[in-house]
């Protein structure tokens, strides 16, 4: 996800402060990393250095200063080219999941036991996300983001399965190799 262009899209509904822009990501986009001040700050000040963003002004509120942002005409061109830009589909095969299983059969480890595993964190981490999707409460972008997270568990779990029926055949070709 590129917090460049996530801020940019929060301050194209109008001036912020960096602590606005923060809040806002974080509600936002809920089962993302929330962002760090320090990160929101210093993407903030490369905006400004390229000429995506400008300072609007600063004001006190009875509190520390604080600077306010906004979009510039080029960080709007910006946002509106990289929206429409194709997310390209990943583009490595080896995951961190499949990299273990065959480290596991270099090592003489066990790798069905570790799908195993694996497979019940992915459930433990399915059932949060379906508690989360179905809080009482529950906005539309934190439907959506868990309804994201578990398509992709559900696809993980899926080649788990495959993978473990399969484990001798890849076993005898690792070991072979």
């Amino acid at each position: 996800m590129s917090t460049r262009h996530i801020l940019l899209g929060l301050l194209a509904g109008g001036p912020s402060h960096g602590y606005d822009l923060k809040r806002r990501h974080d509600e936002r986009f809920p089962q993302a990393r929330p962002l760090a001040y320090g990160q929101v700050y210093t993407t903030l000040q490369r905006l400004v250095r390229d000429g995506l963003a400008e300072i609007d002004g600063t004001d006190a509120d009875g509190g520390p200063e604080r600077t306010k942002y906004r979009t510039t005409a080029d960080g709007e061109r910006e946002l509106a080219a990289w929206v429409r830009e194709i997310s390209a589909p990943a583009p490595h095969v080896v995951n961190e999941i499949f990299a273990k299983v065959v480290v596991a059969i270099l090592a003489g480890g066990d790798a069905a036991a570790y799908l195993l595993d694996q497979r019940a964190a992915h459930m433990a981490r399915m059932r949060e996300l379906t508690a989360v999707k179905t809080a009482p409460g529950s906005d539309l972008s934190t439907v959506l983001s868990a309804d994201y997270a578990l398509n992709h568990l559900d696809a993980d779990l899926r080649w788990m399965t495959t993978t473990a029926a399969r484990l001798t055949t890849l076993t005898a070709e690792v070991d072979t190799a």
